[in-house]
């Protein structure tokens, strides 16, 4: 019987040819020896984890951060802000497991687990809560720059096309790298806090301490609190780390580090937003309205404790925080539908290669853009209101990745463990109560 002959042999792409000469990078960091190569490997290994922390601290994040310090000062809210980034952990190490070990989309790995059905629920609604946020991430840029006078369409509009300038580089090296570089510009609330001369003693007490919960419980502090989550673990955080691991090209050895990626940009990130809160503490005295939270009003209200530069860096630092959560945003929701559709989806791939990926990013940008454009629409409202959204969305997101961490099928040695587990079962029922006591609290008014 003679032999069934080959079918013919794929060809390399360009996709292929940059991936593997990351690779090479990384195997000859990993090859040397002394403390250059361990910081050049490390180097060449973070990002997606910084990314995804730092993107999380999107303009609507800092905007419910803001109105937290300004309604609630230093207390509660500062050692509950960092129990949501340890949340957060918990949640993306998960992704880096999965994306390493299995070298497949959180969203591929759903239709190919669970069926058509729940791979087109998980799909429909990672992409309404994302468009919905990329709405959120342009009134950031737009309410950030009108501080300095922008116009609203130059605004937005310049927002988008340096959007569309780093995601088409066609190198996911260099799109990683750009991103970077806008992802240093969330660290800028932390100086504006160390320049705002805040009450150092108020901040470490509420850390010692824990003070009590607010007592003045109405719908407006389930809303704040709700979206202090919501600012800190979202669906899309899971389907653009996992897809960005699997196109940076990381190999289960190349796990630890992916781990402490996610960790420093969970610890960066949650710095950020506590310097957020302290910096708007002092507005507690005179509360505004919620309805009233726009970047600008937020910076022209500090002037008095920020000075000018301070105020103008809070108002960049949104626009900054806008910018880079929509470049990151529109990546997930491409990630997934290419993933699902089967055409090609990675960021080393040129145009004329992926035109289905750079146009489901490009196209979701512009019209969310557009929108926000629309004369009358009620955009400080929308603001906190994507936030609450993401928290009652994202259990069943979370019990999708539970299965499929803990699926030996899929993720092999790289199985949970106990103890995480338990943390991922404590994160899913706080976040299951936060939306039935924010609900409960709509309902009775």
């Amino acid at each position: 019987m003679q032999p069934t002959p080959p079918g013919p042999v794929p060809a390399i792409t360009h996709e292929d040819r940059d991936r593997a000469f990351d690779r090479l990078r990384v195997l000859r960091a990993r090859g040397g020896r002394g403390g250059w190569n361990r910081l050049w490997l490390l180097w060449l290994l973070i990002g997606p984890g910084i990314l995804v922390m730092l993107g999380e601290n999107d303009a609507p994040s800092m905007l419910a951060y803001s109105a937290t310090g300004a309604q609630f000062g230093i207390g509660f809210f500062l050692p509950f802000i960092v129990l949501t980034f340890v949340m957060a952990f918990v949640v993306q190490e998960m992704t880096v497991r999965l994306g390493a070990a299995c070298h497949r989309g959180h969203a591929e790995l759903i239709f190919d687990r669970f069926g058509s059905f729940w791979g087109w629920f998980a799909l429909g609604d990672l992409l309404l809560g994302n468009f919905l946020t990329l709405i959120a991430e342009f009134i950031g840029v737009r309410a950030g720059l009108g501080y300095f006078g922008i116009s609203p369409i130059i605004a937005v509009g310049g927002a988008f096309l340096v959007l569309a300038g780093v995601v088409m580089t066609g190198r996911y090296w260099t799109w990683e790298r750009l991103t970077l570089m806008l992802a240093a510009g969330n660290l800028l609330f932390i100086p504006i806090a160390i320049f705002s001369h805040p009450s150092w003693g108020a901040a470490g007490h509420a850390f010692l301490t824990w003070q009590p919960m607010p007592s003045r419980w109405n719908n407006q502090t389930w809303l704040i609190l709700v979206a202090d989550i919501g600012a800190t673990v979202t669906p899309w955080m899971l389907f653009f780390q996992q897809g960005a691991v699997v196109d940076k090209g990381l190999t289960p050895q190349d796990i630890g580090l992916g781990r402490f990626d996610t960790l420093l940009g969970a610890t960066l990130a949650a710095l950020a937003a506590c310097a957020t809160i302290i910096i708007t503490a002092p507005l507690h005295a005179h509360p505004m309205p919620w309805a009233h939270y726009q970047a600008a009003q937020f910076a022209q209200a500090l002037r008095p404790w920020l000075g000018g530069w301070g105020a103008g860096l809070f108002a960049f630092a949104i626009f900054d925080a806008g910018l880079l959560a929509a470049i990151a945003i529109a990546t997930s929701s491409a990630y997934a539908l290419g993933e699902v559709l089967h055409r090609p989806h990675s960021l080393n791939q040129p145009f004329r290669e992926g035109g289905t990926f750079y146009g489901v990013l490009l196209a979701g940008a512009a019209v969310a853009a557009a929108i926000v454009l629309i004369p009358g629409m009620p955009l400080e409202t929308m603001v906190l209101i994507v936030n609450v959204i993401a928290v009652l969305a994202m259990p069943p997101a979370l019990l999708f990745l539970y299965l499929l961490v803990n699926d030996r099928q899929v993720i092999g040695e790289a199985r949970a463990s106990r103890g995480l587990n338990l943390a991922t079962l404590l994160v899913v029922l706080a976040l299951l109560g936060a939306g039935l006591f924010y609900a409960v609290s709509v309902l009775r008014g």
